[in-house]
């Protein structure tokens, strides 16, 4: 009897931790350490002056990490064929590696490497973020495929709060220390991965009728830490701290962070208890299974009308001829000989046509609506998406643009070491609760209001303009304000943008398309952040030298062979006034508003779609997947 109750209790402990709500857990800690690329502003400054760049090497250099943060291409195929595990892993050595080569470069233990070395060295170390992304993001998102907008907001919103993490725990272990933060972000994140990776891999969907209060528990923990880190960054800023108060405070963050695993085992043993009372004998399937739709009192839709939306779904090739989804005007077999005697003539009068003619023709007839599953080559074609990447490289472009440069710009206006991280970590916290808010903001209007989420990244973008107004044309204490908005804008988009390509183009391909969508990322910051704001800074800090020059009656010939910056710190060229990014931002706005002209049109195209039950085929097949498995 006792060995029985030993055996019960191993059991439901091996139930537990291989639940899909522990999964949750870990994946959450993975993600808090995946963040790395969103703090380049505190040890940009220690590359900068250690290896004697200036401001345009250290925007390439930023370009390069924003590159290998978001290009997952090889990271989302890798998915297609691999397990989870195997994404993870490679994505904890690169990560450990790229960091480590720039840790060993900036603190001189390796001979000064040239400019491609680096970028190639970051790169690395940022490309490790797109594997974690993928390796947990994926599963978790077909895992729980319903709620997808207050799922990435909940996803993404952790890898946003990273930055604010690392910060705490690079004060509590290296102190002022800025080149421990690259040390902190090389073994942290690998270790983690490491010792989680295991627990990440596909799970089915299972009808849970606390999902949607578990995942607030989720985020009212998430809410909590944010809280808590705002707080410690107000205390950084009015206090001199010791090392010892730096200590305290990262060991409450980490504690924190922690805590989600009460929530995970809270959600993972109700749900058990349900699974267990549905296995009772006498107790109704159709009480556990019922979708919200049934529970309005609407019919569910007859096997008939069942089986040709799963045709319909799983075959767009053949068109059901006589058949209206949601109505039982006829059998499945008429329907299925209908559709082929049709298909036997299409193919009689391609036939005809020269073959590539005929491969364009039937790939264009086989091109599917939205909401249904794309292949890779209709999504790529499709011009919903190309929309879709215009925007978010306006928008993403801009405000990265202000979140690499934050700490020349803090520098420029005069800001101390504390105040330049207060604006990192601002943005840290900031693009985390914008990350939430889209995420469940979104859902929650689309649900109650059919309130399409292009509209809200319309707005998104729209107001990111008038943080980019705010670092152009800076007051006193401007810079905190346009932190926040900057987090926030940053933040939102992520989520909106991810939840509508599952959307528009199904979860077939998610990993893949989820990546090619995320090069909008690199592609703005390349245009905008290296090509504007590294050169306009140079050239501002050259003619600030000339002046200097003139001033001082120095004849301008003696400048030629070695021009000198305004000012010098660590050895490296520093631009001083507002005027240093006033051009920068004025375009970042126009760009901005631009990107919101045209995520307009992606609303006025998809406004039919999202007018409709857009989850209604999910609750359809779920259900039916539930009863199958229960058979």
């Amino acid at each position: 009897m006792e060995k029985r109750v030993r055996h019960a209790s191993f059991h439901g402990f091996l139930r537990l931790i291989r639940g899909r709500w522990m999964m949750a857990v870990v994946s959450l800690y993975i993600l808090f350490c995946s963040g790395a690329t969103y703090i380049f502003g505190i040890y940009s400054g220690a590359i900068k002056s250690s290896l004697g760049y200036d401001q345009q090497i250290i925007n390439t250099i930023s370009f390069y990490k924003d590159l290998g943060a978001n290009v997952g291409i090889i990271s989302g195929l890798m998915n297609e064929v691999l397990p989870s595990w195997t994404v993870l892993a490679v994505g904890g050595g690169m990560n450990l590696l790229g960091y480590l080569m720039v840790w060993l470069a900036v603190t001189n233990r390796i001979a000064r490497p040239p400019l491609w070395q680096m970028n190639v060295f970051i790169f690395i170390g940022a490309n490790s973020q797109t594997f974690a992304n993928t390796g947990v993001l994926i599963n978790f998102v077909k895992s729980f495929p319903h709620g997808r907008g207050e799922v990435l907001g909940i996803l993404k919103g952790c890898v946003g709060l990273s930055g604010a993490i690392f910060t705490q725990l690079y004060h509590a272990i290296y102190g002022e220390n800025t080149t421990g933060v690259i040390l902190l972000i090389g073994w942290l994140p690998t270790l983690v991965t490491l010792m989680f990776m295991i627990f990440i891999r596909p799970m089915a969907p299972v009808e849970d009728k606390q999902e949607k209060r578990n995942f607030y528990y989720l985020l009212y923990l998430a809410l909590l830490l944010a809280a808590f880190l705002t707080l410690a960054i107000v205390l950084e800023n009015l206090l001199s701290l010791s090392s010892a108060a730096y200590q305290v405070l990262g060991a409450i963050t980490l504690l924190l962070v922690i805590s989600n695993i009460a929530a995970g085992v809270q959600a993972e043993r109700g749900l058990v208890a349900q699974l267990k009372q549905r296995d009772k004998p006498g107790t109704a399937l159709s009480e556990l299974s019922t979708t919200p739709r049934e529970q309005k009192g609407e019919e569910k839709p007859s096997t008939e009308c069942t089986l040709a939306v799963d045709h319909v779904i799983n075959d767009k090739r053949k068109p059901m001829v006589g058949v209206e989804l949601g109505k039982s005007s006829c059998s499945p077999s008429e329907t299925l000989d209908s559709a082929a005697s049709v298909d036997v003539l299409k193919n009689e009068k391609l036939s005809t046509k020269p073959k590539f003619i005929t491969k364009l023709m039937l790939f264009y007839k086989a091109w599917p609506k939205r909401g249904e599953d794309f292949s890779i080559p209709h999504a790529l074609l499709s011009l919903d998406i190309w929309i879709l990447f215009f925007a978010v490289t306006c928008g993403v472009g801009t405000t990265l643009t202000a979140i690499d440069n934050m700490g020349q710009i803090g520098e420029s206006l005069g800001y101390s070491k504390v105040g330049i991280s207060t604006f990192v970590s601002l943005i840290s916290i900031w693009n985390f609760l914008g990350r939430v808010i889209s995420g469940f903001g979104s859902e929650l209007l689309l649900r109650r209001y059919n309130i399409p989420r292009p509209l809200v990244l319309t707005v998104v973008l729209a107001f990111s303009c008038v943080s980019h107004i705010l670092i152009a044309f800076p007051s006193k204490g401007t810079l905190y304000i346009a932190s926040v908005i900057v987090g926030l804008c940053f933040g939102a988009q992520w989520p909106i943008m991810f939840a509508v390509i599952s959307e528009l183009f199904g979860l077939k391909h998610y990993a893949t398309l989820y990546n090619v969508a995320a090069i909008a990322s690199p592609v703005g910051s390349y245009f905008l952040n290296v090509k504007v704001a590294g050169y306009l800074y140079d050239r501002e800090t050259h003619r600030q030298y000339m002046r200097m020059a003139l001033l001082n009656t120095i004849h301008v010939d003696t400048m030629a062979p070695a021009p000198a910056p305004a000012m010098v710190r660590g050895g490296s060229a520093a631009c001083m006034g507002p005027e240093c990014f006033r051009l920068t931002f004025v375009i970042m706005t126009i760009v901005c508003g631009c990107g919101s002209l045209v995520s307009l049109w992606l609303v006025l195209r998809t406004r039919k779609f999202y007018s409709q039950d857009i989850y209604a085929k999910f609750r359809i097949v779920q259900t039916e997947g539930n009863e199958a498995q229960d058979k």
